[in-house]
């Protein structure tokens, strides 16, 4: 069966250097490093200051366009760096999308490091302070520029829940697991109808929080940036901040409703199942090694 971060269409290094150099002027293209490859984009160090971001699948290419024109209207409006696009790659006869280029970020992303919970005490009030000033963020502006809603259904609960509890099933099958009892819960009695709308990031936890002596001081992949529910990034709240961290986020972050807790909790739950099943079949073992400690916080 096909898996959904299979790719489509891999970009090496040699390809790379060849697009970057004919649609970057000025990039020597002399140096590149494979930084990851992740579900929708194959990720370059160019030169040590530049990265590029070449899409695996076709919906990666439609997150890419997002990225070019959203992230330079909100780079210089957020408390921390975020990758602001410089070089917009054009599909040519070799490579059929779009693809960008940024300035390198410092930092290792925190998915790499075993973060204890002392350290991740420290990082819950600027994790709060970065989300609540991207939350508050006017949006008007940025969805003329072309900033979707929620066009994969986060929380269509008819169809999530469903997904999550076979998740859970196969997360048991092969042992990642011991028991299905302590999730459950997580799927119970979660408010449906209207919600709060605003601008999220869409995909935010571990792997995308850039580290500097595990303090954060970036945060990259923007590609599921959308107008919809902060429960989505409030996730992190519940899979990547133990319990005794959780006052200092909402210090800095402001008051969140119980609805929206709930449904931040089953976020959590169904991404980081997937993110286990993900870690488990590729052996990415600090990925699973996180993807587990984040279910240890939630059961």
């Amino acid at each position: 069966m096909t898996k959904p971060w299979e790719a489509e269409r891999v970009v090496d290094p040699e390809l790379a250097r060849r697009l970057i150099r004919a649609q970057a002027p000025g990039i020597a293209a002399e140096q590149i490093e494979l930084l990851g490859a992740g579900w929708d984009n194959t990720v370059y160090r160019v030169d040590g200051e530049w990265v590029f971001r070449f899409p695996r699948r076709e919906i990666g290419a439609r997150l890419i366009a997002i990225e070019l024109a959203i992230l330079p209207r909100i780079a210089g409006r957020l408390p921390a760096p975020i990758p602001n696009p410089v070089w917009a790659g054009e599909p040519t006869p070799d490579f059929p999308w779009p693809f960008a280029g940024y300035r390198y970020l410092p930092g290792e992303p925190a998915s790499h490091l075993d973060l204890d919970d002392e350290t991740r005490v420290a990082l819950a009030e600027p994790l709060g302070q970065f989300l609540a000033a991207l939350h508050a963020l006017p949006i008007a502006e940025l969805v003329a520029l072309g900033l979707p809603p929620d066009t994969l259904g986060r929380f269509d609960l008819d169809r999530r829940i469903p997904q999550a509890q076979e998740q859970l099933d196969r997360a048991l099958h092969l042992g990642l697991i011991s028991s299905l009892e302590p999730y459950l819960p997580l799927m119970e009695g979660l408010p449906r109808g209207p919600r709060p709308t605003c601008l999220v990031h869409g995909d935010f936890y571990a792997r995308h929080l850039l580290l500097c002596d595990r303090r954060l001081c970036g945060m990259i992949d923007w590609g599921d940036l959308h107008a919809g529910d902060p429960a989505v990034d409030l996730m992190v709240l519940a899979a990547f901040l133990p319990a005794c961290a959780r006052p200092a986020f909402l210090a800095s972050y402001g008051p969140i409703e119980d609805e929206t807790l709930r449904l931040a909790r089953f976020r959590a739950l169904y991404h980081t199942l997937a993110l286990l099943l993900y870690a488990h079949d590729l052996g990415d073992a600090p990925l699973l090694r996180e993807a587990r400690r984040a279910l240890g916080y939630l059961s």
